[in-house]
């Protein structure tokens, strides 16, 4: 019997676990494999939440992160400072910007960066949502806080000009040596980075 033909009844379910980030044939292949062999029980729980996740989350009206509510807590929280924007690129990185504790300020989700070979331009981001946003008569700063790869520069540079073009503080995040490292270890782009920015 053939490989194709042992698959081919899991086929379906390989074909959507493909889709995950980091899903190759191989690994969809395995998932599909265990859920149906192993873990009948977490693949029907797996399903389920799936739809029921999508069935109950929607986007935050005002930041368009995930939310059950048309405003997420976040932005229903009046004790944040209103003063302050950040932009961030995903709502996984508007997660990990809570975690810190560091920022009380309200978010932005630009829902992606631009990426040409992806075909996602600055029209598809929902630029002109972030400069309303940010032309709220309360924002004073707006803190670009998109990754600092090839996409995310262009994405920061773009909104960048658009903000300032209408009056607004925009800053960046500041680049440099993560904390904990030894020196001799980090590449020399970080290095770089952090000895221009240094203060």
């Amino acid at each position: 019997m053939s490989e194709t033909s042992d698959i081919q009844p899991l086929q379906p379910l390989i074909v959507a676990l493909r889709r995950l980030p980091g899903v190759g044939v191989k690994t969809a292949q395995r998932m599909a494999f265990h859920l149906m062999q192993r873990d009948q029980d977490g693949a029907r729980a797996l399903a389920q939440a799936l739809v029921q996740t999508l069935d109950s989350v929607v986007h935050c009206q005002r930041c368009h992160t995930f939310s059950h509510q048309t405003m997420c807590p976040i932005c229903s929280d009046a004790g944040r400072d209103a003063a302050r924007l950040c932009v961030v690129e995903t709502p996984a990185d508007l997660a990990a910007m809570e975690r810190t504790g560091a920022y009380r300020g309200y978010y932005f989700v630009l829902m992606g960066r631009i990426s040409p070979m992806d075909g996602v331009g600055a029209a598809d981001l929902g630029l002109s949502q972030l400069l309303a946003r940010a032309q709220d008569g309360q924002v004073q700063e707006v803190i670009l806080a998109t990754s600092f790869t090839t996409e995310g520069e262009a994405t920061a540079h773009m909104a960048t000009e658009l903000l300032k073009a209408r009056g607004l503080q925009v800053t960046r995040l500041a680049r440099g040596v993560p904390v904990g490292s030894e020196l001799e270890y980090v590449d020399l782009g970080t290095i770089a980075h952090a000895l221009v920015e240094r203060r």
